[in-house]
């Protein structure tokens, strides 16, 4: 907790000096991530999943509303939560618990995420927790109201189920005009099929700029920051047998042939992901 006070102390002073240029934006980020509300687990995919370079790539900015979309158990929103708590607003747009055709997973992943909040309201007292499906729940936050709408690793589920374009009409819709959407995904080769997408979880990075584009965004820049040339985006259980699912391995009970099995794909680590920026017209 008295890493979390110091964070917490120094993300005031930075953030109530009105000093929020690039260097001092990416100390408030870095600050959050040494805090001790973060767990062991998460912590330990920060060097594959390069929270503070990605959210300085996207521009987060201390006063600026925040939708975090589908934020699953909460990885992200260990940083944007204590980020956005001084000055700014986070919106979680996350499962639905009353919706009638919710898996069991869903369920499950929303009811840990809602633990998560309560067991420490020092940090996430302010969230406010929003439903996103679609079409029945389709408003994460006001119309209009966000500066940032974030979704990490998702878009490919979306392709698989058919509502990605309705997704994007909700996030363009939700973006004040000149609002940035930031999209982190599973990058397949290009030239791979949509039923390939659709079965590996690797989408192609040309096919998502397409997409977004003709939601309206415009496409700003990409970074290279969550690049891993080691992935072949092509594995028997398409991107669930990386880490950190390790889908092909599970069910094995021998601890020597477990660690046989994920050695491989361990060695190669989390996947090559696109990491884009998009923005609303003004």
């Amino acid at each position: 907790m008295r890493n979390l006070m110091a964070s917490a102390l120094g993300l005031l002073l930075l953030i109530n000096a009105g000093t929020t240029v690039a260097g001092d934006v990416t100390e408030l980020i870095r600050q959050v991530q040494q805090g001790d509300h973060r767990s062991d687990k998460n912590r330990a995919r920060d060097s594959a999943r390069h929270p503070v370079e990605t959210l300085e790539f996207f521009g987060w900015q201390p006063e600026m509303t925040v939708v975090e979309i589908s934020p699953g158990t909460g990885w992200y929103t260990e940083f944007l939560a204590p980020l956005t708590r001084p000055h700014g607003v986070l919106y979680a747009a996350g499962f639905a618990l009353t919706a009638d055709d919710l898996p069991s997973y869903g369920k499950m992943v929303q009811m840990m995420l809602l633990s998560k909040f309560e067991e420490s309201p020092e940090i996430y007292d302010h969230v406010v927790v929003t439903e996103l499906s679609v079409p029945q729940r389709v408003t994460p936050a006001p119309p209009g109201s966000a500066d940032m709408v974030l979704t990490f690793r998702n878009l490919h589920n979306w392709v698989k189920a058919g509502e990605a374009d309705e997704m994007l009409a909700v996030f363009y819709r939700t973006l004040k005009p000149g609002g940035v959407l930031g999209v982190v995904d599973h990058r397949a080769k290009p030239g791979t099929t949509v039923e390939a997408m659709a079965r590996s979880g690797y989408v192609t990075e040309k096919s998502v700029i397409e997409r977004v584009k003709a939601a309206g965004f415009a496409f700003e820049a990409s970074s290279p920051v969550n690049n891993n040339a080691a992935d072949s985006a092509d594995h028997p259980m398409g991107v669930w047998s990386l880490p950190p699912s390790l889908r092909g391995c599970r069910d094995i009970e021998s601890a020597t042939e477990k660690a046989a099995c994920e050695k491989p794909f361990r060695a190669i680590g989390e996947s090559d992901r696109m990491t884009l920026r998009f923005r609303k017209p003004v």
